[in-house]
């Protein structure tokens, strides 16, 4: 069994002496492991960094076996990701909540492609929280709990949506929530493509997609915590510049 793809490195681990476990997010083969020979070495530890962009060869006797990479890098991150807090603690959110939410080996193109694009802003960072709450929405679709902000689920309508229902995930307008508005998560314009996406308002936003990625997506996957590596990134980005 072997394939050729892209793919994002996700995490890294020790294995033995020379070698590395990592795991990677890839376009048709979706998140997978393999062990890299001498991927501990001094000519591959610095190029296997987590938000590496990697072209990778995959072989294993049988599908199912965890194989070994050939790893041979395209893009790294690493000196964007260093060059400020913010960048830095961005890329671990994504490349952690993609480990963490990712099935094996499933792909998702779409999501993948998202994920790319993503990374590849980070070196603008007047743009990359407003990409970042949208790869959050992107990850919440691509998983089966993306949120319906269309219309209100109780009238119908499409003005004055402000509210999020907790339950089914969709748009609620002032009207539609009369007594249950306190019950409601928000909906902050730049959730529906309006407004001027001020940082405040985008945290607000993320504090909704969090809502949905610990009382949906995480019980789904075993009541596991959502990485930590999330709840430093907001931090950061509520912090003045």
């Amino acid at each position: 069994m072997d394939w050729r793809d892209q793919g994002i490195l996700l995490t890294v681990r020790r294995h033995g002496e020379s070698s590395a476990l990592i795991d990677v997010f890839t376009e048709e083969h979706g998140r997978h492991a393999g062990l890299v020979r001498g991927g501990g070495s001094r000519r591959l530890a610095p190029v296997l960094q987590p938000g590496a962009q990697l072209d990778l060869s995959w072989s294993a006797r049988l599908e199912d076996h965890l194989g070994t990479y050939k790893a041979e890098p395209l893009r790294s991150r690493a000196a964007v990701a260093l060059s400020g807090r913010r960048a830095l603690a961005g890329l671990n959110a994504v490349c952690a909540l993609l480990a963490f939410a990712l099935p094996d080996r499933e792909p998702h193109p779409d999501l993948y492609r998202r994920s790319v694009a993503l990374l590849d802003l980070l070196d603008h960072a007047d743009l990359w929280p407003l990409g970042y709450l949208h790869w959050e929405l992107a990850l919440l679709e691509a998983l089966g709990f993306g949120l319906d902000l269309s219309a209100c689920a109780v009238t119908g309508t499409t003005d004055g949506l402000i509210y999020v229902s907790p339950k089914s995930g969709r748009a609620v307008s002032a009207q539609g929530a009369g007594a249950w508005a306190d019950r409601m998560l928000p909906l902050p314009p730049v959730m529906l493509g309006e407004g001027t996406a001020e940082e405040a308002e985008i945290l607000t936003a993320l504090a909704t997609t969090g809502f949905f990625l610990e009382t949906k997506l995480a019980p789904a996957l075993g009541n596991r915590p959502l990485p930590e590596a999330r709840g430093r990134y907001l931090d950061v980005l509520a912090r003045p510049r």
